[in-house]
């Protein structure tokens, strides 16, 4: 009976360590005040779209080792869209990030950091948050958008490089010496390419065909004149193709 009155106590004194009573105070036998976690006032405070009486709330919130993971959350991604409307992208993302480690279910949090993301101009990682928040939520109208015209990007920036550096017409046919300057030189290429979708928008524009006629004929007047203008002193390709694109995109008042 003796020995196990002794484990008794000994197990009392070790509960007794890891969850002791109310605090003492440093100078006497009164217990320390207890800190309450207040998730409310920044709420308020985020609410009422107050960056400055929002900061040290939801600081305490967030700083606080023993804040609830539900508050936490809340504060987190309370602030983080107090930082996303006043442009601290950085810190967005950031209280975005951490709330997604608490809790990976967060639709709308996905959505939030892609559009985020987005603003970074990271297309890439914008995509993948949208894609994230539609595996959770197929039917989240805003993640759909998002991703449907990110999608359209990535497609047209793809075409876009799989054309870079060509030129409209096929370098394996190009006999001129005009043109094979144009096939050499990556800048020229793109030129020779922006000026001939151009031109081919115009003609797309023109009012009636009668107008189509004219505004072909400026074309090939302008690809007569640098082929037999190229090699010669004092012919800048490059400035005569990149005046030929102003004209034909109406810039300078053309």
């Amino acid at each position: 009976m003796r020995f196990q009155k002794l484990i008794q106590l000994s197990a009392a004194l070790m509960l007794s360590a890891l969850w002791p009573g109310p605090a003492k105070a440093a100078t006497g036998g009164e217990p320390a005040a207890v800190v309450q976690v207040d998730v409310a006032a920044c709420l308020a405070a985020v609410t009422a779209d107050d960056m400055d009486r929002a900061g040290p709330p939801c600081a305490a919130v967030i700083d606080n080792e023993k804040t609830a993971k539900p508050d936490l959350i809340k504060a987190l991604v309370a602030r983080g869209g107090l930082f996303a409307r006043h442009d601290q992208i950085d810190r967005a993302i950031a209280d975005d990030s951490r709330a997604l480690l608490l809790d990976p279910t967060l639709a709308d949090v996905f959505n939030a950091r892609g559009e985020l993301w987005l603003k970074k101009g990271d297309k890439p990682k914008a995509v993948q948050d949208f894609g994230a928040a539609l595996r959770i939520d197929p039917n989240h109208e805003k993640a759909k958008a998002n991703h449907r015209a990110m999608a359209r990007e990535l497609e047209r920036i793809g075409a876009q490089m799989a054309v870079a550096g060509k030129p409209s017409f096929n370098c394996a046919g190009a006999r001129r010496p005009v043109e094979k300057a144009i096939c050499a030189n990556r800048e020229l290429a793109d030129l020779d390419r922006e000026v001939y979708a151009a031109n081919a928008r115009v003609l797309r524009e023109a009012r009636n065909a009668g107008e189509a006629k004219t505004l072909q004929r400026e074309q090939d007047d302008f690809i007569a004149r640098r082929n037999a203008g190229f090699g010669r002193p004092g012919y800048d390709l490059k400035k005569a193709m990149q005046e030929r694109l102003q004209r034909l995109n109406g810039v300078d008042g053309y």
